[in-house]
């Protein structure tokens, strides 16, 4: 890195490489670029992976000591589950507070965070952050929004699939917002497509995460009421768009509240708390480790599920055959309707002529 004259500052947290490349000296790799040339990136069309070497968890430190010995034990009990890693994919549409509340759980700015109301890029390629504390490895993987024009970009959401090929997902973190009332058709839309797309068996690790959890309520409802009735809206859409039965583990989906601003509430401890009290670094650390420790498996991304038919696709090689069979079928209704009004007397009028 330093012989390409990249300052040790600037060295990036994933470093893309296209391909492994066979030559007389052994193995040798073709360098890209770093996350920071978008405009290289988006002029590469081929889907590159990602490596990456686990730097030291020093962001934990920032948190206040309450919090530290809360996921220091958390940490443990994954320990003694013989879990030295976790893989955290963070999925929503764009500007819901993604990257903002991975930067939070890292304790580092380590995404680029796109401003409210401008250009919804949010970088053209996801990115896996690594950090290591006391043997254990925790990945989250960053997403760009995969919404364009009010519907699911097909291509974007094969790109983050294509990132993760040979990942497996721990955990999948849904984010939206908490003070967005309204449940649309685009919702379900993208529940259907993170469906298809990974399969059902995905929302069995999954979490839903409402951001900008400090929000004070519409007069007549408390907190608790409002948060209630906002996370069961969009649990209900993700039942249905996921076709998720009500005894499946998937219908007892987990709700956490997450609060990503300056302007969070703390405790007499220093954490950052919700108006309901509840310190939401450890907890969404608690419900994350809930979520490994369900009995479900995690999701192993590979190029059958890459590659899996389009559902909206299916139905398309037997349109020849459907539009054969109609023509047919008219072909014969008309020949009968011939041969029938052939065989019906004539009048006496018409036997005259």
């Amino acid at each position: 890195v330093y012989g390409v004259g990249i300052p040790r500052h600037r060295i990036p947290d994933v470093i893309l490489i296209s391909q492994r490349q066979w030559t007389s000296e052994g193995l040798s790799f073709k360098l890209l670029s770093s996350p920071f040339s978008f405009k290289q990136q988006q002029q590469q069309p081929q889907i590159t992976m990602a490596a990456q070497m686990a730097r030291e968890w020093t962001g934990i430190q920032q948190f206040p000591t309450a919090t530290q010995n809360k996921l220091f034990k958390l940490l443990a009990k994954l320990k003694q589950e013989n879990v030295d890693s976790l893989t955290i994919l963070v999925l929503g549409k764009g500007g819901v507070g993604k990257s903002s509340t991975v930067n939070s759980v890292i304790g580092e700015r380590v995404v680029a965070v796109t401003p409210l109301g401008a250009f919804q890029s949010e970088g053209p390629r996801p990115v896996m952050v690594s950090r290591s504390r006391a043997g254990f490895t925790l990945n989250i993987i960053d997403t760009p929004n995969f919404i364009e024009g009010g519907y699911v970009n097909d291509r974007a959401l094969h790109m983050i699939k294509s990132f993760l090929l040979n990942r497996t997902v721990d955990v999948l973190l849904y984010v939206d917002r908490l003070d967005d009332y309204r449940i649309e058709t685009l919702d379900r839309q993208i529940i259907k497509a993170l469906t298809d797309g990974f399969g059902k068996a995905i929302w069995n690790r999954a979490a839903v995460v409402l951001t900008h959890g400090q929000l004070s309520p519409p007069d007549g409802l408390s907190y608790e009421e409002f948060v209630a009735k906002r996370s069961e809206a969009l649990l209900k859409v993700i039942r249905q768009g996921a076709r998720i039965k009500r005894d499946s583990l998937a219908s007892s989906m987990p709700v956490v509240l997450v609060e990503n601003s300056g302007r969070c509430s703390k405790n007499d401890g220093g954490e950052k708390v919700l108006p309901d009290g509840v310190a939401w670094i450890p907890n969404l650390f608690k419900v994350v480790i809930g979520i490994v420790s369900n009995g479900s498996s995690a999701i192993l991304v590979n190029k059958r599920l890459i590659e899996r038919p389009d559902p909206n696709q299916r139905g398309k090689y037997w349109m020849p055959v459907i539009l054969a069979a109609q023509f047919l079928l008219w072909k014969y209704v008309r020949g009968s309707i011939k041969q029938d009004v052939a065989k019906e007397p004539k009048p006496k009028w018409e036997l005259r002529d």
